[in-house]
């Protein structure tokens, strides 16, 4: 049967989502702590060796085996330290570190890489470690055992749980880091959780929040704490208080994300989504695109009867969704992308990045939409400035239209004469 502490440690590891090894560390970097509190020095590098199954340990001064030549370095700086210090010279930490910092940034300015330096508490020189170890070298570490002289102290104790208390929160911190770097740029089901300020906070599960600002958010969209959403995950990052994980249900790749879940062409690459233009909450403009012969694009996105982008659709509220097809020719896409409205002619200036596109007065309003919505998402869709005219139908071009008009009213009678000739002579047969 496993020890109590052995029990303990896998109690936290599992409550935690941490491995055994790194609650074990843990405790093991606690202890060292609390040694150096009570029995070691400020240049002893205190490691120590945990058995949980009997509660015992071992206290080790570990050092790197450093060249002669730093040591010696090392020693010249103690001197003139020493002298520096003779002549009331200013020698804090504070000091130091800026000196130090300057001679960084001064093989930084050199393209050098950073000059080793000798450290008391990290290193021994090569002539100390041979006395120790005969075969050591330069870069090999040396473990020398410490007494235990007596049990820790209250303090000492303190500072051990203080240690273990901090070095879990930043290995659950390095754990949910790395799970949600990996879902980075995908949407995951979330909880509203609480407001702060314009801030909305969401439960990822596990005990993880999510940030969503205030301009990825929908407008007119309430979100009611404990109502489950869908968010797209825009960045994952470190903060001071831990990872940082920014959600979002206005981005554009939201839409993206979720035609990809709910259509087996977009997901398996049949169909491609090539451009998305979304203005949150109100309409959307999507184009997209297949190389495959047997696939229709468009259908595949609406499915039958619509189902298919009625289920994005109604995960974003309702918003409109407009998908487009997608087309390498600039004349025919512009086209597409301002459907419904009819299009009379399109002139491209290539120079400019500009299209002027003539429309029939009755299309006007139709092709620039309510606010100038339509034409401003088609403009986003396709990457050409639009610019709408009216283009007036002359005399003859009304008197054309007449004649097409009147043409195929009269195909459309002499088709529909066989069916009623068969249905008098049907009469006829059967009265």
């Amino acid at each position: 049967m496993a020890s109590p502490i052995v029990q303990a440690i896998k109690q936290i590891a599992e409550e935690k989502h941490l491995n055994y090894e790194t609650v074990l560390e843990t405790v093991e970097s606690a202890l060292a702590a609390a040694y150096r509190k009570d029995f070691g020095n400020k240049l002893q590098n205190i490691k120590i060796e945990f058995d949980p199954e009997t509660g015992g340990m071992r206290a080790f001064d570990e050092k790197t085996v450093a060249t002669e030549e730093l040591y010696d370095e090392y020693l010249k700086k103690v001197e003139e330290r020493a002298k520096l210090a003779e002549q009331g010279e200013d020698l804090s930490a504070k000091k130091e570190t800026e000196d130090m910092r300057e001679e960084r940034e001064e093989y930084q300015k050199e393209g050098e890489e950073e000059k080793p330096r000798f450290s008391p508490k990290l290193n021994m020189p090569l002539s100390e470690a041979k006395k120790i170890k005969k075969g050591a070298d330069v870069g090999e570490v040396i473990s020398i055992e410490l007494e235990i002289p007596a049990s820790f102290g209250r303090v000492a104790a303190q500072t051990a749980k203080q240690v273990i208390m901090q070095k879990l929160r930043e290995a659950e911190r390095d754990v949910i880091y790395s799970e949600f770097k990996t879902k980075e740029h995908q949407i995951i089901t979330a909880t509203v959780q609480r407001f702060e300020g314009r801030v909305i906070l969401f439960d990822l599960g596990g005990r993880v929040t999510g940030v969503m600002r205030p301009e990825d958010q929908v407008p007119g969209e309430t979100y009611q704490p404990g109502a489950r959403l869908k968010v797209y995950i825009v960045s994952v990052g470190v903060s001071p208080k831990g990872p940082e994980i920014l959600v979002s249900r206005s981005h554009p790749e939201l839409l993206k994300a979720l035609f990809a879940t709910e259509i087996p062409e977009i997901a398996s690459g049949a169909v491609t989504i090539k451009a998305i233009a979304r203005e949150p909450g109100a309409r959307s403009k999507i184009a997209v695109y297949t190389a495959e012969q047997n696939v229709d694009p468009v259908g595949s996105c609406i499915g039958q009867r619509g189902v298919r982008i009625q289920t994005v659709i109604n995960e974003l509220g309702g918003e409109k969704i407009d998908i487009i097809e997608y087309d390498e020719d600039p004349l025919k896409f512009i086209a597409n992308a301002l459907a419904p409205a009819k299009i009379l002619e399109i002139n491209l200036d290539k120079e400019r990045n500009v299209a002027v596109v003539k429309v029939a007065s009755d299309q006007l309003s139709l092709v620039i939409g309510r606010g100038g919505q339509n034409v401003r998402l088609a403009a986003y869709l396709t990457g050409w400035k639009i610019n709408i005219m009216e283009k007036k139908v002359t005399g003859e071009e009304e008197k054309k239209t007449e004649e097409i008009v009147q043409e195929e009213t009269v195909v459309a009678e002499e088709a529909e004469k066989p069916k009623e000739e068969k249905t008098e002579e049907a009469d006829r047969v059967n009265p």
